[in-house]
């Protein structure tokens, strides 16, 4: 599972990184809420631990902004912001839950597992974009009531891209959360585009309204219109 630590603080950011790593967990550190926006609006996490207290933009904007754009990642609050209207605000504003610092970090992984089941129960089995629909039980996709085929790779291509759906996703995420590629050497950007081309044309070739469009130097973009 992936894990998005948003703390300013270098000393707890290493110590969280080291204790959920050494949980299993994948981690990435953001210092900034710009930089913590910048990932959730372009990669996929199973939850995010949130501090407040952040350089240029505050955490409670930060998760403000990624609510509005109906980003459902779990997100756990955890700051020394401890009297109980800040907790209050930290909930009405899209927090999943809230651990005020310092705390156990035997609790804290707990959380983190509470949020993730939470966060997969609460998934849809049932993906929509437009005219587009694509079953995650039954596996099968179609546009307009006309079934589409795709190979398993397709398939997995238009899931992450439909659950990114309005934000742009680089070819960095697909190949690291599509692929599963993390060590390799040479970058997958002619086997990504190959395969968004051939989903194109099996999503977008008979109809009016282009779902998959390329953003170009960033990545690409399921949005109904023009992005």
């Amino acid at each position: 599972m992936r894990i998005l630590v948003v703390e300013d603080e270098q000393k707890v950011a290493n110590a969280l990184r080291e204790g959920l790593q050494g949980e299993r967990y994948d981690v990435v550190v953001e210092r900034t809420g710009e930089s913590a926006f910048f990932r959730l609006t372009t990669e996929q996490f199973d939850a995010v631990l949130l501090d407040l207290g952040l350089p240029g933009r505050d955490g409670l904007e930060i998760l403000k902004a990624i609510r509005e754009r109906g980003i459902k990642t779990p997100v756990l609050v955890l700051t020394a912001r401890d009297s109980l209207q800040d907790r209050v605000l930290g909930l009405d504003t899209g927090a999943d839950d809230y651990v005020i610092k310092p705390f156990a970090f035997t609790e804290l992984v707990a959380r983190i597992r509470a949020l993730v089941r939470r966060g997969r129960a609460a998934e849809s089995p049932h993906l929509v974009a437009a005219d587009l629909e694509m079953n995650l039980i039954t596996r099968k996709v179609a546009r307009g009531g006309k079934p589409i085929e795709l190979t398993v790779r397709e398939f997995e291509l238009l899931e992450y891209l439909l659950r990114h759906q309005g934000q742009v996703v680089s070819r960095e995420s697909l190949a690291r959360d599509v692929w599963k590629e993390t060590a390799r050497t040479t970058p997958l950007d002619n086997v990504i585009d190959v395969h968004i081309a051939r989903l194109r044309r099996k999503v977008d070739a008979d109809h009016g309204t282009k779902l998959i469009h390329t953003v170009r130097g960033v990545g690409f973009m399921l949005h109904e219109g023009e992005p």
